[in-house]
């Protein structure tokens, strides 16, 4: 078996977790070897292990997604949706062969310039996302983005902001501004706002196949625009194209309950005096 792996966290390095960690995958006849972009990975890599927290699990499927190849997150940060495993049980699932391979939806955005011309913010831009893509005032007026879903246009939400979110995402960002949780495997996606001025506009959930159209009402000339863990700023003359990516991340799952298990140990759902066992 190869296998690469990758740290976002260069002082992961010598956390004694680490080290040990791939001291014994070696010692049990796995070859490993690092990548830290897509060009180091080989043709016959089975699998990238993501070490570190969810935010380094996002920058390795940017780095994997394009060849097909699944990652494995380690989790040694706070939360852990995507990197649900622990490191004392990595040589122990790959060993065992423990796991399934599920596929994730992801998000593809286009952007377009005042006179339709297509651009991207700079040399480095990857157009897909995992958990979502946002976009938020770039001043300190509220901002006006104008929605169509389907070509349907949708009223005007005057807000920080607005995102865009994939069921993987729901316990990201989305979950914050208020947007449902989603099982990871629906295909659907989240409209949300980001601290809506109407007491009355909600978050929408829509077919993962719809074209999403954005563009905004700004009084500043910039607005800011993430995709994941990636920040740029744009002209508020934008326009931005969402839709369902022709590829999909490949994420190792080691269990069946991993989302709803870490909906419990991550978030406390469930957490209830009524839910513990205890008799009264």
């Amino acid at each position: 078996m190869r296998i690469g792996y990758f740290m976002k966290n260069d002082a992961l390095r010598t956390d004694a977790r680490v080290v040990a960690l791939l001291s014994r995958l070696e010692e049990a006849g796995i070859s490993l070897f690092e990548a830290r972009s897509t060009s180091d990975l080989c043709h016959d890599c089975e699998m990238l292990l993501s070490i570190g927290g969810d935010g380094t699990f996002l920058d390795a499927t940017r780095i994997a997604a394009g060849k097909g190849i699944a990652v494995f997150g380690v989790n040694l940060g706070r939360m852990g949706f995507l990197s649900g495993s622990g490191v004392e049980d990595v040589v122990s699932l790959l060993l065992s062969g423990r796991y399934r391979i599920e596929e994730r939806a992801m998000l593809e955005v286009k952007l377009e310039d005042a006179a339709g011309a297509r651009f991207e913010p700079d040399s480095s831009f990857w157009r897909f996302a995992l958990n979502e893509v946002s976009v938020l005032r770039g001043g300190g007026a509220m901002l006006g983005v104008d929605v169509t879903v389907g070509g349907e246009k949708l009223p005007t939400y005057w807000a920080d902001g607005l995102l865009v979110s994939t069921s993987t995402g729901s316990t990201a960002y989305s979950l914050s501004v208020g947007g449902p949780i989603c099982l990871p495997d629906t295909d659907i996606l989240i409209v949300a706002p980001v601290s809506p001025h109407n007491l009355n506009v909600r978050p929408l959930i829509v077919p993962l196949h719809t074209e999403i159209g954005i563009t905004f009402q700004a009084r500043s000339s910039d607005v800011l625009f993430s995709m994941d863990n990636r920040v740029y700023s744009i002209p508020a003359t934008t326009r931005l194209r969402l839709g369902a990516a022709p590829v999909r991340a490949r994420r190792v799952n080691a269990g069946r309950t991993d989302f709803i298990g870490a909906l419990k140990s991550r978030l406390l759902w469930g957490s209830d005096i009524r839910n513990s066992g205890e008799q009264r």
